[in-house]
């Protein structure tokens, strides 16, 4: 199995209720991800980090193995909830997968 990690920064500038309903919608898209995209085993988004945390949203996923995380980077699925409620809203996205 794979796992699969990102961690986001969001963009500056928003309100706290929009930070709110942002990181609400890509919990809620990205988790709606699961039974779509064949490999993927588990998802998960945190949106509640600690003070000591400097980023606000983290992905937490596991994949059947590698071929399925490359098949979820392309997915149709993934690409319209990364491209219309992720990317548009992050300034930074830093990533680890590894075997486990």
């Amino acid at each position: 199995m794979v796992k699969h990690i990102i961690l986001w920064q969001l963009n500056d500038g928003f309100s706290k209720e929009e930070e709110t309903k942002v990181k609400a919608e890509i919990k809620s898209n990205l988790e709606g991800l699961l039974g779509k995209v064949p490999g993927l085993l588990e998802i998960h988004v945190r949106t509640e980090g600690l003070e000591s945390s400097n980023a606000e949203i983290m992905l937490d996923s596991t994949f059947e193995d590698e071929a399925a995380l490359q098949g979820y980077a392309v997915h149709p699925e993934h690409v319209k909830v990364a491209d219309g409620n992720v990317r548009p809203y992050v300034k930074t996205r830093v990533c680890m997968d590894f075997e486990i």
